[in-house]
């Protein structure tokens, strides 16, 4: 391989918000994949720009690339992670011919020649403006396509799953157990497990641990070290991270690592991400009554999701208590606590139990000292940067909490 991929968040990545919040967004898992894992197929040195807070555990999860010969392709690091952008990422960097692509209203990409260096302050902030100073020639139709707000990264679960799932059972190499099921080192699975793979294959990487009873309807990933609990149904298009803990029910919905969905309760068409814990009995709805179209609400507008199925989208960090119910296309924030019915958004760092009249602020040492107790469970060291990390998401959503400064909402 030759040439190199920068990975650039632009202005509109804050429109991914909660799912943005604590990650860049080409680290956004969707139908087992997220596109730094993509791009670091198709060059020789991946680096990135990203919002200026999130630098440091951005930099511990994925080093920066120095960077080589040959020309540099910059993409959008809201490009949805579709394998078969490989191919397109490889070509572009092999012919080397200038181009910006566009999706919407958004730069998706843009080949810039060797020999077109680089700006040595280019920053998150003046990338965009730096590539439309180039001046390339804009392809006519569109070669990438973005996740533009988080229901896009629910609703691409089902387009992108049939194509990363057959390409990770063929690099992977993995050996195929049974009709369709395809498992990797160590993995345990009972002889009481039943395996449903007449619409896609069943995916179990290294170390997946399956206890009695399971069911599980194809096409399906569960990530290394993960635990699907007895008597889980792990039904078509959901994609597991690393090290979960699943039970239930689940249907069309991605997981990031280090989650627990332990109990019994619905989730589906979600996206749920790193190191939330979802209460026995908690569930949540993805279909309205009148089967209509489901709308979002993000930064106080109604967006048309044209999704009849949407469930719920819960940030980093985020806890909900036994027998929670999550209305239909509901967003939580992090470091959020739920309890009793949630049907409207919960803002990050809060207690959020409007039905028995109570919504209060989670204070940043109560959300710490929850993060550092988590981290130890799994064998995990808080560091400093984590810690600020969680100091400067508590500012920058401030302005969730006191929305409505007539009748702030805490």
């Amino acid at each position: 391989m030759s040439g190199s991929i920068v990975l650039f968040e632009d202005e509109f990545a804050d429109d991914l918000r909660p799912i943005t919040l604590t990650r860049p967004a080409f680290a956004v898992s969707c139908a087992g994949y997220c596109l730094h894992a993509l791009a670091a197929r198709a060059a020789s040195s991946v680096s990135w720009l990203v919002r200026p807070y999130l630098e440091k555990v951005t930099e511990r999860a994925f080093p920066k690339g120095q960077g080589g010969a040959g020309p540099t392709l910059y993409l959008n690091a809201a490009v949805a992670p579709d394998v078969r952008y490989v191919a397109e990422m490889r070509r572009m960097l092999e012919a080397g011919e200038p181009c910006l692509c566009t999706s919407g209203q958004r730069i998706a990409a843009a080949l810039v020649p060797e020999g077109q260096a680089a700006p040595a302050a280019l920053t998150f902030e003046n990338v965009v403006a730096h590539l439309l100073d180039l001046r390339l020639p804009v392809r006519e139709h569109e070669t990438f396509h973005t996740f533009n707000y988080p229901f896009h990264v629910v609703g691409a679960q089902k387009d992108l799953f049939a194509a990363n799932i057959a390409d990770r059972i063929e690099r992977d190499g993995l050996r195929e157990a049974g009709d369709g099921v395809f498992v990797g080192q160590e993995v345990e699975v009972p002889p009481t497990a039943v395996f449903h793979s007449g619409d896609g294959p069943i995916v179990l990487d290294d170390g997946v641990r399956v206890l009695d009873f399971c069911y599980f309807s194809g096409p399906v990933y569960v990530g290394p070290r993960s635990r699907i609990i007895e008597r889980s149904s792990v039904k078509e298009f959901t994609s597991i991270g690393h090290t979960c803990k699943i039970g239930g029910e689940v249907e069309a919905s991605s997981i990031e690592p280090y989650t627990n969905k332990q109990h019994h309760g619905f989730l589906g068409h979600a996206y749920v991400g790193s190191w939330v814990n979802l209460g026995a009995g908690t569930s949540n709805s993805d279909l309205k009554n009148t089967y209509g179209e489901v709308r979002f609400e993000q930064k106080g507008q109604r967006l048309e999701t044209g999704l009849q199925f949407l469930g719920c989208i819960v940030g980093d960090f985020s806890k909900s208590a036994i027998n929670t119910s999550i209305f239909t296309g509901k967003s939580v924030g992090v470091c959020s606590m739920l309890y009793g019915y949630v049907g409207q958004n919960v803002p990050s760092f809060c207690n959020y139990a409007r039905s028995f009249g109570q919504v209060t602020e989670v204070s940043l040492a109560q959300a710490t000292t929850t993060q550092q107790r988590m981290y130890a469970r799994r064998g995990v060291e808080q560091t400093a940067d984590d810690v600020e990390l969680l100091r400067a998401l508590f500012e920058l959503t401030r302005e969730e909490r006191f929305m409505d400064t007539a009748s702030p909402i805490l």
